[in-house]
Formats: structure tokens, C-alpha cells, sequence
């Protein structure tokens, strides 16, 4: 098979612990870009703690894109063309408010370039070092989102956060998307709305087939494009759940994972560990 766009997830996947990528991925992923191959970002992430790593990759130069806010907005990274966006309405952010009240746990959006947060925690001040953005704690939530936005996140201590999960997979199904990104966070997109169905969206837009994409991640919001792909590929460091799903189980994050595959699918060589 003659892969033609390679789909990455960031965090724990192409991105090293300290959030860096080795010099083996970048070098991989240079060599495919030069062959025609497209390089996809594809993260949980707002798109601006995004576009960093798309510089590093030169991915305007490749006319690549960027799936940012777990497939919630597709961004051609060329022209700057937003190809798709997906929100929330503001009743609907204020109703999941409502619910993290119930359940105990803190949540957060974005609006403009901030997080927006009644409580300062300890997960939200994480998700502020990962993208980059500055932390609005507001007076009250609900007052602080007037408009749409792209995506929620209800964070907490990861045991909590999955009895969570659980509880509202089932009452939102009809409402909302819902996945774990991080132990400790989970995220709400509008119903339908995943990085497999903007992948989808995307390929079609490309005239790629879905034989022909790799795509790669290590956690539960990257289920639906590992499934979708025709090389799914689950990370080292992914939960056996998911590598039970995958096509491929790569190495760690921390040990080329990326760059393996990409050597051994991708540009046909000897994968060496």
C-alpha cells in the first residue's frame, strides 16, 4: 500500500514528554512530506497550541492541515482557510456546567485566546502549559460564555473523571461527543463530531482514500480515527484497550513510536530500534 497522508495525534504520540519532537520523527516526517506524503496534526488541542508544531514541521510549505479541538475545526495550514468548525451553543456549554456542578468536578472552555475557568486547579494550569494559552478565571461561568464555543473540558483526579465519563456517555449520547483525551480530562464536542468524522471530511476534500491514511494516537479521543484509518496505529504507551483495536502497536512516545512507522510504512526502510 502506497500511504498518502499520515495522521498524528500530539501529546504522548508525536510529542515527547517534554513536548518536543526527537530529531529521528522530525527527519522521518521531512522525508515523507518530500515524497508528496501529507503530514496531519490532529490533537484535542485549540489551535493555537498547535501551530507551533505545524511551523516546526513546515507544514504550510507541504500544504498540509491542522485538526484542531478533537476535530472540531480543520485548518488548511497554506492558505489559513478554516474548512470546518463545529461549536457548542451557549445553552449547551451552561447545561454541561450545570452537570460538573452536580458531579463535583471543575470545567473549562476557551473564548478568544483564553481558558475560561471558575476555579483555578490544578488540570486546567496544566492544559495552560500544554497549548500555550493564559487562564481566565471568571467570576461565573456562565456569564463568562455569551457565544459559541468549540469544545468543553470537565477535568479532575483521573478516577473521578472516569466514573464521570461513564455516567455521562450514557445520558448525553443524544447531545454531545464524549471522550477522555488525558486521564484527567474530559472533553464534550457537538454530537458527531470526532477526529475520525473530520478525517473523513478532510480525505474526501484531499481525494485521498481511507486505505491510504495512517493514523496514529494513544488515547481515547483518537479511537474513531485509529478505526478509521487504513493503518490505525495505537502508540506503546496507549492503554491495551485501544492497542487491542489498532491496527499496528507502535513504540512509546519516548522511544520513536512515530518515526518507526513511518520508516517502515512509509519510506520502506529497515527499521532500526
Amino acid at each position: 500500500m502506497s500511504y498518502k497522508m499520515i495522521v498524528l495525534d500530539l501529546d504522548d504520540t508525536l510529542l515527547r514528554d517534554d513536548h518536543s519532537i526527537s530529531d529521528r520523527t522530525k527527519q522521518a516526517l521531512m522525508e515523507a512530506q518530500e515524497l508528496g506524503v501529507k503530514v496531519v496534526l490532529a490533537s484535542g488541542r485549540p489551535t493555537y497550541g498547535m501551530k507551533h508544531i505545524a511551523e516546526e514541521l513546515s507544514l504550510a510549505k507541504y500544504g498540509s492541515y491542522i485538526l484542531s479541538f478533537n476535530g472540531g475545526k480543520i485548518l488548511n495550514c497554506q492558505t489559513y482557510e478554516e474548512m470546518f468548525s463545529s461549536t457548542l451553543s451557549p445553552e449547551a456549554v451552561h447545561h454541561l456546567y450545570e452537570l460538573s456542578r452536580r458531579e463535583g468536578v471543575y470545567i473549562h472552555t476557551y473564548v478568544g485566546d483564553e481558558i475560561i475557568t471558575e476555579e483555578e486547579n490544578p488540570y486546567t494550569t496544566i492544559e495552560a502549559t500544554i497549548t500555550g494559552l493564559p487562564i481566565r478565571v471568571a467570576e461565573t461561568f456562565v456569564n463568562a460564555v455569551t457565544e459559541p464555543v468549540v469544545k468543553v473540558l470537565m477535568v479532575d483526579a483521573p478516577e473521578k473523571i472516569k466514573e464521570v465519563e461513564t455516567k455521562l456517555q450514557a445520558e448525553l449520547e443524544a447531545e454531545f461527543s464524549v471522550m477522555r483525551s488525558k486521564p484527567f480530562f474530559l472533553e464534550f464536542t457537538e454530537k458527531g463530531v470526532t477526529k475520525g468524522t473530520s478525517l473523513n471530511q478532510l480525505i474526501k476534500a484531499c481525494g485521498i482514500k481511507r486505505e491510504e491514511v495512517i493514523a496514529m494516537g494513544d488515547s481515547y479521543n483518537d479511537l474513531a480515527m485509529i478505526e478509521f484509518a487504513g493503518l490505525g496505529v495505537a502508540m506503546g504507551n496507549a492503554p491495551d484497550d485501544i492497542k487491542e483495536i489498532a491496527d499496528f502497536v507502535t513504540d512509546t512516545n519516548m522511544n520513536d513510536g512515530v518515526a518507526k512507522v513511518v520508516e517502515e510504512f512509509v519510506l520502506n526502510k529497515v527499521v532500526s530500534v
